[in-house]
Parts: structure tokens; sequence; C-alpha cells
């Protein structure tokens, strides 16, 4: 038997005909696309490294598995986007402060609308990727509201208000900066402008910050 003269290689390692990995940054964007496509059970290994243009094992091998695969594209993606998020100022009333909060996040939803997307799959599930989410970037990002708001509260502007209604108050509004088809049969301009973006974003804004701000209502039950 002739010598063998092609030296064996690890699972997952490309041959040499095999084309380039793609960089990490590309890489973690396809598997974003993947996830918010497909969702996390529907987004198979093997779908994930036909997308990716990489081997079989390649998600095992670079990451671990497809559930610490999945974090590290959350990781890149809401990272990204929180660095995106311009800072308020500390020096305007309380009101305005969240008003400028609020209006940052749905501006920055607007430009990264897969996110929304893997999100709105995620939060419907009781999993531990959700326990992911709200530690890591959930509970932190409403931590940035609540300073201004308790100030409100305890200066009589605004009706105290527990978190998960603070939540469900700030956060659905975002699907208003999605590119959905629902929106379109509304009216929303096909495509939309970075300046009509913006005026949306203002005006979800202007809505929850009133309607917060709105104490006659029986907001504490």
């Amino acid at each position: 038997m002739g010598a063998r003269v092609e030296a064996a290689r690890r699972p997952g390692r490309p041959g040499a005909d095999t084309p380039a990995v793609p960089d990490e940054a590309s890489i973690l964007l396809r598997g974003l696309e993947a996830f918010a496509e497909l969702g996390y059970d529907r987004a198979s290994a093997r779908e994930l490294a036909r997308r990716l243009s990489v081997s079989h094992n390649f998600i095992n091998d670079r990451y671990g598995s497809k559930a610490a695969f999945w974090r590290a594209v959350v990781d890149f993606a809401l990272g990204s986007q929180l660095a995106r998020l311009p800072e308020a100022d500390p020096s305007v009333d309380d009101a305005e402060r969240l008003r400028q909060i609020i209006t940052g996040f749905y501006r920055t939803a607007a430009d990264a609308p897969l996110i929304s997307r893997l999100l709105v799959d995620e939060l419907n599930q009781d999993t531990e990727r959700l326990d992911y989410l709200y530690e890591r970037y959930i509970a932190p990002t409403l931590q940035t509201l609540v300073p201004s708001i308790e100030r409100l509260v305890a200066s009589g502007r605004m009706a105290p208000i527990p978190m998960h209604v603070l939540f469900f108050a700030v956060i659905p509004p975002v699907s208003g900066m999605l590119d959905m088809p629902l929106a379109r049969r509304l009216g929303r301009p096909e495509p939309a402008t970075p300046e009509q973006l913006t005026a949306t974003a203002e005006s979800l804004a202007a809505l929850v910050v009133n309607g917060l701000l709105a104490t006659g209502s029986d907001t504490h039950r």
C-alpha cells in the first residue's frame, strides 16, 4: 500500500480547495440573519453552516455549540446597537431626558431591524436565551430610565409604574420603526427616508412619554 501523502485534518477544517472562511463580522451577521428569519429552533447547525458557507462542524469547532454561537451573535448585534445609542443630556428636565433616551432607542432600532425580529421571537419563549437577554441587555437598558422615572414619580408628575408595565409601554412601539408589510399598508412611505424615520421615532417617543406622564391614569395596579 502506498504511503498517504495527505496529512489528516481535524474535523471541520477545510481542505485546500475549500473556499476561505468568511471574516468574523460576516459570520455573525449571517448568523443574525438566519436566527431572525428562522428562529433559534429552525436554524439548525446544518442550515447555519450552509448560510455561512462553512463546513457542518464549523459552529462547534469555532464556538463550542449552537447556543454559544447564538450568544456571540446577540452580543455582536445588541452590543453594536447599544453602542450607537446617543447620550441623553443630563442637564435637561427628566421628562425631556426620558424622551431623548426613548427616541434614541427607537432610532437605532430602525437601523437594525434584524435584532428586533430576533427579539420578538425570543421574548415569547421561556428559555435560557431569554434569561441571557434579560440579564445582559433588557434589565440594564431599562435601568437607564429608572432614575428619571423615580424623580418624576417623587415630584408627582408621573404615577408609580411597575417595571413590567414600563417595559411593555416602551418596547412594543419599536415595531413602528421596522419595515413591516402592515406598516406599509397603514401608510408608511416606502422606502422611508432617514428624516422620516427620525420623525417617526420622535413621534413614537412623544406618545410614550406623554402617556407615562398622564398621572390621572390608574397605572399602579
